[in-house]
């Protein structure tokens, strides 16, 4: 589960543009991890917090549902899976004009708990143990192919394929696996990537 440390650090306020000078961001987050966060579209189980300004009995810090949703005091269910921080906290405040004056409303992330799902590594087919990995910083195909247990007896190592999504769509990438493992030739032994599947396939005989 990654923890967004600090994100409580002026946390990705999103869609509070007229909120007060007391509430912004730190000059410890950047403007790159503000769009970054503002992007991410929240998953099951991410826990986000909803402040409405000048109302805190109607702000709220739960959990997101395994149908997508979240309950808010007075609006009822919002859908939250799928939708960025930003389009949340519109929903919301449009819901909440037919009781309070100009809303202001600000949802953060306060931890991400869907995305270590999303930013996992997998590796399955002709390998000894087909697994699911948390993705790790450095890690390379090879590395991937090792916490698998390596090719099985069957394997067509140089006909194993990366699957990665490239903006927007799933691309594959050709990957000679047999020649990194006996030969020691790199040359395709690049760099995972979170959410890339690794599939090597089964001789023809």
């Amino acid at each position: 589960m990654i923890r967004i440390i600090g994100i409580c650090l002026a946390l990705m306020i999103t869609g509070c543009s007229n909120l007060p000078e007391s509430v912004s961001y730190g000059p410890e987050v950047s403007e790159n991890s503000r769009l970054l966060v503002d992007q991410y579209h929240i998953g099951v189980d991410d826990q986000v917090q909803v402040n409405v300004w000048r109302h805190p009995d109607l702000s709220i810090t739960v959990p997101v549902r395994p149908d997508g949703k979240i309950s808010v005091p007075l609006v009822g269910e919002v859908l939250a899976g799928g939708k960025t921080p930003t389009e949340v906290s519109e929903d919301i405040t449009q819901k909440l004009t037919k009781f309070i004056r100009d809303p202001q409303v600000a949802v953060i992330l306060v931890e991400l708990r869907s995305h270590e799902f999303l930013s996992r590594v997998r590796v399955t087919g002709a390998v000894r143990a087909p697994r699911s990995l948390n993705f790790r910083q450095g890690m390379t195909i090879l590395d991937v192919v090792l916490e698998a247990g390596g090719l099985n007896e069957f394997a067509a190592g140089n006909s194993t394929k990366l699957f990665r999504k490239i903006n927007g769509k799933i691309e594959s990438i050709d990957i000679d696996m047999f020649d990194i493992l006996n030969d020691g030739d790199m040359r395709t032994n690049i760099a995972i990537e979170p959410g890339d599947i690794i599939s090597v396939p089964e001789r023809t005989f």
